[in-house]
């Protein structure tokens, strides 16, 4: 078995696991999560601690793969996930509207993004969005989905980018 799938999951105060037939289910105090029981894992839970073994002949990868999968539900129903996307460019502006985020990027239109059900957006300046959620891949799709309508372009950097990303700039072209 990996390594990863070797590490035992620990279930913090108020978070519950609860293993059925079909599915697996996270719940915590931010809400809860679910997954399709994985074929060939076994997921046990005793004293607050999650272990995950493998039935024989199944990939090794798979059980670390479901590891990660099951303590990122934990994770996210505990404390939750969240992007930061910052704008950069003159008159790029974001701002929400009820739960429709408004973006100003350049383009002859504003765009209009609809948050997604289980995910909040909160821009607290006018160059910053804030997305939160429980589910890390829909935290994260929510945000390059975002960042797709005008990604950095590589000669000023104007864009919209991932806080902390570093954009390699071109030099321009010489005479």
């Amino acid at each position: 078995m990996s390594r990863v799938a070797k590490q035992p999951i620990s279930l913090p105060k108020g978070v519950e696991l609860a293993v059925g037939s079909d599915n697996l289910s996270v719940k915590g105090p931010k809400g809860t999560l679910s997954i399709h029981h994985l074929p060939g894992v076994t997921v046990t839970v005793d004293n607050g601690v999650a272990h995950v073994t493998l039935a024989d002949g199944v990939d090794d990868k798979f059980g670390g793969t479901a590891r990660a999968l099951l303590a990122n539900m934990v994770t996210g129903v505990s404390t939750g996930y969240e992007r930061k996307l910052e704008l950069v460019g003159v008159g790029y502006r974001a701002a929400m509207q009820g739960k429709s985020l408004n973006l100003s990027l350049g383009f002859s239109h504003p765009v209009v993004f609809d948050a997604p059900a289980g995910i909040s957006i909160e821009t607290p300046t006018q160059t910053e969005v804030l997305i939160k959620g429980t589910d890390k891949q829909v935290v994260g799709q929510v945000a390059a989905k975002i960042r797709g309508f005008r990604p950095p372009e590589p000669y000023k950097g104007k864009g919209v980018r991932y806080a902390g990303e570093k954009i390699t700039l071109k030099e321009a072209k010489k005479a």
